[in-house]
């Protein structure tokens, strides 16, 4: 992702005594698993491996969805497979949310996400397997309106009253279903209900925690203590 907004930011902010090696979509196929295990493996003498690609091109992701979900979705897998074979830290997503959710003490929350990721096995095996935690998908009908809000408004800064309080009713529904929280899955989530928004369960915001878990790792902590 060495072209993209966030990847251009870490290179200007960098600190003089880091060494970047940042590298293109041109330079690694990210539908490719093959090469991304190459440019992982091949890439020298490496402390941390940081992932800055995405699929952005919300007005062409639901007439490109295979394309979509190999950058956003697989492409981070085979990121991940390739650190694990080099001996490399992982700052998973997934685990920074189980960690939070374990340490509040809930064994069964919602997920709200793009249909991917409420429909896809990935998120839910993960908790499950790795924390013990069981997490529910909205009914139909809900996992729709949170997709189409989610692309439709939230990825072209669209945040309405009306979306919000749809999202707090889809919340609710979860909590009817014994729901003790609910995972905010997607980065635009967090923007349509911030932290205090008030709600029938408590919500995890996927992106803070895993930022606040970079941040730890950074200063030295030992996150699996936690």
């Amino acid at each position: 992702g060495a072209t993209g907004q966030l990847a251009r930011e870490m290179l200007d902010r960098a600190h003089p005594g880091v060494e970047i090696t940042a590298l293109s979509r041109a330079e690694v196929d990210l539908t490719d698993p093959d090469a991304i295990a190459r440019a992982i493996g091949e890439a020298g003498e490496t402390d941390l491996v940081l992932n800055a690609a995405a699929y952005t091109a919300v007005d062409r992701a639901e007439s490109e969805p295979d394309l979509a979900y190999a950058v956003n979705a697989w492409a981070p897998g085979a990121m991940a497979r390739a650190c694990q074979a080099r001996g490399l830290p992982l700052l998973h997503i997934g685990d920074a949310t189980g960690r939070a959710l374990v340490a509040a003490g809930h064994r069964q929350v919602g997920l709200l996400g793009t249909r991917f990721t409420m429909e896809q096995d990935f998120l839910h095996r993960h908790l499950r397997e790795g924390f013990g935690i069981e997490t529910v998908s909205p009914e139909a009908a809900d996992r729709e309106l949170v997709h189409r809000v989610i692309f439709q408004e939230l990825c072209r800064g669209v945040f309405s009253d009306d979306s919000r309080q749809a999202y707090l009713r889809v919340v609710q529904h979860l909590a009817d279903q014994g729901c003790e929280a609910v995972i905010l899955g997607c980065t635009e989530i967090g923007l349509l209900l911030p932290p205090g928004t008030p709600a029938a369960v408590p919500l995890y915001d996927t992106t803070v925690l895993h930022a606040r878990d970079g941040v730890r790792w950074i200063l030295g902590d030992n996150l699996e203590s936690t």
